[in-house]
């Protein structure tokens, strides 16, 4: 498309001055010029031809002089339009004003065209930038808008209904939350009936941050909760999502995994921690006893690797606590970490607490102790409480 320039002057000769001078141009698509003879012409062909670029405006014009048209041209806030002044050499004055109010560049009659024609080269130049900035800001602004859709889309996937299983209300009580330290985060929970007695559970970190994070934190969820769902033993369920997900890998993304069966007639938990930071089981006498460490790779991360499995025993009133490492990693303002230690010492107050309140907690002991410092992780946590 050809640059179109607006000229604005009350002297005919100009017209032809300027479309001779600048013919070759014109022949090539390059430039279009546009004329008028005085400010309020001018805004009159600015209404017709919106898609003017450069407006060369005379200073001294009946009617509607130029300092006047470049006010108006102000009022518009379109970066990407640049006014070039015309006027006579001894009347800087105006010139200075007009360069002061926001006008581009300026000319002095009688016209340099050859110094004219840079003038224009170098308007091209702003304006193109302005363009790229403007279509940049577009499409972070498509992103922007593109991210919250996929925030909104992955806190929908996540149950977020407690208590979720109306006929356990008096066996059960589970809670869980999942805040993203960006838009979109890589951290999820889970949780599923398998049959009347067993209740599957799950809590995984997906590594990476933002929307490749969460790309694979919805491929491994909908993957884990699928194969779950159906009874097998954890460690099968886990090495047949491995397999799945190392086979297709991309940027050698992976998931830490903590998935176990409660059954809620004994209380007896089947679990396999895949690389996970080890649940806590808080007593009903008060005490905070940690699982063993993982022994187990992540998932996605190594192929043909077989999992393995443990078993936990939750008495009634005991619960389970799970969280990623967004909890024990969180960060205050002097680079220290929350830690498994603070960790341990909140839990340990909360043992006799509902599911919600034990979350509700950690998160606000995480808060006071980072003291406002930017979340530098996914902080999730579920926690479950045999009745």
């Amino acid at each position: 498309m050809p640059v179109k320039i607006l000229s604005v002057d009350d002297e005919m000769d100009l017209e032809l001055l300027l479309t001779q001078y600048f013919r070759r141009k014109i022949r090539k698509g390059e430039y279009e010029f546009v004329f008028a003879h005085n400010g309020l012409e001018a805004l009159t062909m600015m209404l017709k031809h919106p898609d003017i670029e450069i407006i060369l405006s005379d200073i001294n014009m009946p009617e509607m002089d130029g300092l006047t048209l470049l006010a108006k041209v102000n009022e518009m806030r379109n970066p990407a339009l640049k006014v070039i002044m015309v006027s006579a050499y001894g009347d800087m004055g105006n010139i200075r004003q007009a360069m002061n109010n926001g006008a581009f560049d300026f000319a002095t009659k009688p016209i340099d065209l050859d110094d004219l024609s840079v003038t224009i080269e170098k308007a091209i130049e702003q304006i193109d930038y302005v363009h790229r900035m403007q279509k940049e800001h577009s499409q972070l602004e498509s992103l922007k808008s593109d991210l919250a859709v996929a925030s909104e889309i992955q806190q929908a996937i996540l149950p977020r209904v407690f208590p979720p299983f109306a006929d356990l209300t008096d066996k059960l009580d589970i809670a869980a939350s999942m805040s993203p330290a960006k838009d979109v985060g890589g951290d999820f929970y889970d949780f599923f009936r398998i049959d009347e007695d067993r209740i599957g559970f799950v809590i995984a970190d997906v590594s990476g941050k933002g929307i490749p994070a969460a790309i694979f934190m919805a491929v491994s969820r909908t993957l884990i909760r699928a194969t779950g769902i159906s009874g097998g033993k954890p460690s099968d369920c886990i090495t047949y999502s491995n397999k799945l997900l190392s086979d297709d890998s991309v940027d050698c993304m992976f998931v830490t995994v903590f998935y176990g069966i409660l059954d809620l007639k004994t209380g007896e938990i089947m679990y396999c921690n895949a690389g996970h930071n080890p649940p806590y089981i808080l007593k009903s006498n008060g005490e905070v006893k940690a699982l063993p460490m993982a022994e187990d790779p992540m998932v996605g991360a190594i192929e043909g690797v077989v999992f393995h499995e443990a078993t936990a025993q939750l008495e009634q009133g005991d619960s389970l606590l799970m969280f990623t490492d967004g909890v024990t990693e969180a960060m205050n303002v002097n680079n220290e970490e929350f830690g498994e230690e603070r960790l341990e010492d909140t839990l340990a107050g909360v043992t006799m607490s509902t599911c919600q309140q034990m979350i509700d907690t950690v998160k606000s002991d995480v808060a006071a102790f980072t003291q406002g410092a930017e979340q530098s992780d996914d902080i999730t946590i579920l926690a479950l409480k045999r009745l």
